[in-house]
């Protein structure tokens, strides 16, 4: 999973060009936050975004070339900031760095120094992947905060998570020093909301090195390291924030918005999938699906199951398209 947050849509009107010349956006950046905020380089390969606008703080970790691809040329975090009152802060990178960075670790310090989170009523700390892992490793700069992580990483230090083979190439950062290890970063912090899919491995076992009492655990099986742009598409990741925020995201919350995923295409063809090899359940699947959606693509897969089992066929002539 990548350490950005994937697009959603964008709105109809209002919206700041695309701006593919790296300077232009720079310039652009600078314009956007010249009044409420700011944009400055932090050390070679990141840069802060800050824009002031509430007593909230949303921190989100994004990267650069996902940012500048937005039709508003600005971060995710951003759009659902405007959107609540909130101000924002976001941690932009030049590729996958992890946030690795002493310049970063600088950063945070003065911000800590000034006492910048001790300005806002709630901080919350949003990623994704790595991002996750930056969410939560450097919330212990603001004590009291919440933190959403979608599938967030431990570390990568071969010494704790040597099973990690998906990012190899970031082994050689060094994940013992400063804001180190993720799990014990979030020992200052309210609530840790962690959303993982419990059938991949490597996610799971990350997420069970989270385990002290502040943290809550939410499955979202079936959807591997698709999370995110799952709840980006069902349009929930806002309103998950947004709960966060309100200290109201608890489990039985989360599963009345998880219930989307019902009707949610990419989540019944993986449950369809998983049950390839058991016909009867993959027949269930099918008939549930095709009763409260039609969709074509089960209706004929149930019709197929129906003849290869022997069983009278379900369909009826006014569900047909």
């Amino acid at each position: 999973m990548s350490d950005t947050l994937s697009p959603p849509a964008a709105e109809a009107a209002g919206q700041a060009p695309v701006h593919r010349d790296r300077n232009e956006w720079f310039a652009f950046m600078d314009e956007t936050s010249a009044e409420e905020g700011y944009f400055l380089t932090v050390g070679d390969r990141h840069w802060a975004f800050f824009h002031d606008d509430g007593p909230v703080l949303l921190v989100t970790f994004e990267q650069i070339d996902t940012v500048r691809e937005r039709v508003t040329a600005l971060p995710y975090g951003h759009d659902v900031a405007r959107l609540n009152g909130w101000s924002h802060l976001c941690l932009i990178s030049e590729g996958e760095t992890w946030y690795r960075d002493p310049a970063v670790y600088a950063y945070i310090d003065r911000l800590v120094d000034e006492a910048f989170f001790e300005d806002f009523d709630k901080v919350v700390f949003y990623g994704a992947g790595p991002a996750g892992y930056a969410a939560c490793a450097f919330s212990v700069a603001a004590p009291g905060s919440t933190v959403v992580a979608i599938s967030p990483r431990a570390t990568l230090s071969a010494g704790v998570a040597g099973w990690e083979r998906r990012h190899l190439a970031k082994r050689k950062l060094d994940f013992t020093s400063r804001y180190g290890y993720a799990p014990d970063m979030t020992e200052g912090a309210a609530r840790v909301h962690i959303f993982h899919d419990p059938r991949n491995a490597p996610d799971a076992m990350h997420a069970a090195l989270f385990r002290e009492s502040w943290v809550r655990h939410y499955a979202t099986p079936f959807l591997g390291e698709a999370i995110e742009a799952s709840m980006l598409l069902l349009s929930i990741l806002p309103v998950l924030l947004k709960e966060a925020a309100d200290d109201t995201l608890d489990a039985a919350r989360f599963a009345r918005l998880w219930r989307a995923r019902r009707s949610f295409g990419p989540y019944l063809r993986a449950i369809l999938r998983e049950n390839d090899s058991r016909p009867r359940r993959a027949l269930g699947i099918c008939r549930s699906v095709v009763a409260r959606l039609g969709a074509p693509r089960f209706r004929r897969r149930m019709l197929d199951l129906e003849a290869a089992l022997g069983l009278p066929s379900q369909r009826s002539d006014a569900a047909d398209d």
